[in-house]
């Protein structure tokens, strides 16, 4: 057996690696960081890149100093050729975003917009109908305000903000609420409606449209690389098990 790694009085040979990395669960993250060298490789970077890439990595690390570098790549177990190539990698990678899909981005927030909308609402929620129509009726009529109703109550954490919730995205909500909210005007309080165990009565606050700033460009060109990633692995045989690699082994 080929001895690859001494740990204290622990010897590691070849053909335990991947049963380790198996059994600590590491499997699945070495397979994503290879698929994501082999569709970077063929990435190229200027020499100012290069050198901007190895600068704010080292800033990252908070490597000041070459006797910090030098400790760093010790700890990591890294030569100085594996040091420049993962200096350069978070570049590499952000650049095959970018040539992949970059010019999707805008077609892909439109057809994402309506879950990335935001909205302030008051909610508030009790589980008996009675209830729920008595306070709706008070609401109406101005007898007390929807904040102080909310507090009084509200069966939820929204109680402690007088119903107040939000900014949140539409995706996050009941698709119940997401259709109550999209369809009824700011200030407008909606009749108590069932959703799920609870009676809810909802008032529009304020709608927040999404927009394609900066930060937004980063989460979808992610979200966009995240899918094509499950894809690729889709694409990959099944890892292998412990039992499997015995049988290769014997």
């Amino acid at each position: 057996m080929t001895e690859v790694l001494q740990i204290g009085n622990r010897t590691i040979n070849a053909s335990e690696l991947i049963p380790l990395l198996a059994s600590y669960q590491m499997l699945p993250q070495l397979l994503r960081e290879l698929i994501i060298d082999e569709a970077i490789a063929p990435i190229e970077c200027t020499s100012e890149e290069v050198a901007y890439a190895q600068k704010q990595f080292y800033a990252e690390k908070q490597l000041t100093q070459e006797a910090d570098i030098q400790a760093w790549m010790a700890y990591h177990g890294l030569s100085a050729s594996q040091l420049e190539t993962l200096t350069l990698r978070k570049l590499k990678l952000e650049k095959f975003k970018q040539a992949t899909w970059g010019n999707k981005l805008e077609s892909y927030f439109f057809q994402s917009k309506a879950k990335l909308d935001k909205v302030i609402y008051s909610l508030l929620r009790t589980q008996d109908i009675g209830i729920a129509q008595e306070l709706y009726f008070r609401i109406q009529a101005k007898e007390q305000s929807f904040a102080d109703v909310a507090r009084e109550y509200s069966q939820g954490p929204e109680a402690q903000t007088g119903g107040l919730v939000g900014p949140i995205e539409l995706n996050s909500l009941h698709p119940a609420m997401v259709q109550l909210l999209s369809s009824s005007q700011p200030n407008q309080v909606l009749p108590p409606t069932r959703i799920a165990e609870w009676f809810v009565i909802l008032r529009l606050e304020k709608f927040i449209p999404a927009q394609l700033d900066e930060p937004m460009k980063v989460r979808l060109m992610n979200e966009l690389f995240e899918t094509w990633l499950q894809e690729q692995r889709k694409q990959i045989a099944p890892l292998p098990t412990e039992s499997d690699i015995n049988q290769v082994a014997s």
